[in-house]
């Protein structure tokens, strides 16, 4: 199958965002792409950036809603399994970082919702994401099974294992990741060793472009379950990286094969736990 990541910047107007966005999925429909992923947020400016933005609540709509029914046409036309994320509200009030789940003819297979959700400079997220309530799913899409991580929602070992338990052969990272954040090189380290060890295709599709506060940097990437980068989106400059996967592998991998083999999980709530009751955790 064919992935394409869409390295997309994101300006004032959210329809004209949009309309970009659909633009895209036509330009990879015509690439032949399989699957298309789009960035965090990518409707809006990054509003997380900023502290106490009221204009944030105004952006967030329902899923099923006027974004995703626009989504599920243009993959309908293209044969797209899509990726979306967007600023979800509920039918409670509740906010979340969201990114529903279009299967090639338009259907929405589900929604995933960030669960862990943090607070520090330049990503102030408590202020506007309730945690995620729906787990870590792994959808059964025509092109094979994927998960989604939401940007934070990577650095945690627990939630990229739980979508290899749940049998995905591909799992793919919204992201709304800044110069400067990380450490150089850490954010790639980090998705291709969680490809190594859970024996899946890792996508990670992130925004690009200075902003208020924020300059992201691009750069998206896909690894295979060896933990090889297969294609990388340029830096600071607006891509669509496309690569050629064949996700049959993911069975045959070192994670599957060796460590999924030899995994110990009788073991493991055992010493979590005896961790959390000693403070270690703190």
């Amino acid at each position: 199958m064919r992935i394409a990541l869409a390295q997309l910047s994101s300006g004032e107007d959210s329809r004209s965002n949009l309309d970009r966005v659909l633009e895209v999925m036509d330009e990879a429909g015509r690439r032949r792409a399989d699957l298309v992923v789009f960035p965090e947020i990518v409707l809006q400016r990054f509003f997380p950036q900023q502290r106490g933005n009221r204009r944030a609540a105004e952006t967030a709509e329902p899923i099923p809603g006027p974004t995703t029914e626009r989504l599920a046409a243009k993959a309908e036309e293209h044969g797209l399994v899509t990726v979306f994320n967007l600023y979800e509200v509920d039918e409670a009030g509740r906010t979340f970082d969201s990114s529903p789940v279009l299967d090639a003819d338009g259907r929405l297979l589900g929604i995933t919702r960030m669960v862990h959700i943090t607070d520090y400079e330049g990503f102030h997220e408590r202020e506007y994401y309730h945690p995620g309530d729906r787990g870590a799913p792994v959808y059964s899409t025509r092109i094979g099974k994927i998960g989604v991580a939401i940007c934070y929602d990577r650095h945690f070992p627990e939630y990229m294992r739980a979508m290899a338990v749940g049998g995905a052969e591909l799992v793919v990272i919204p992201q709304a990741g800044a110069l400067g954040e990380w450490p150089e090189g850490l954010v790639e380290a980090e998705v291709r060793t969680a490809a190594f060890q859970n024996g899946y295709f890792a996508a990670l599709c992130n925004r690009v472009g200075p902003e208020e506060r924020l300059t992201f940097a691009g750069e998206s990437f896909v690894v295979d379950p060896d933990g090889r980068v297969l294609a990388r989106g340029k830096r600071l400059e607006e891509d669509l990286v496309i690569a050629d996967l064949d996700l049959g592998r993911s069975a045959d991998s070192v994670g599957r094969q060796l460590f999924w083999r030899d995994r110990r999980p009788e073991l493991y709530a055992e010493w979590v736990g005896a961790a959390r009751s000693s403070g270690a955790s703190r």
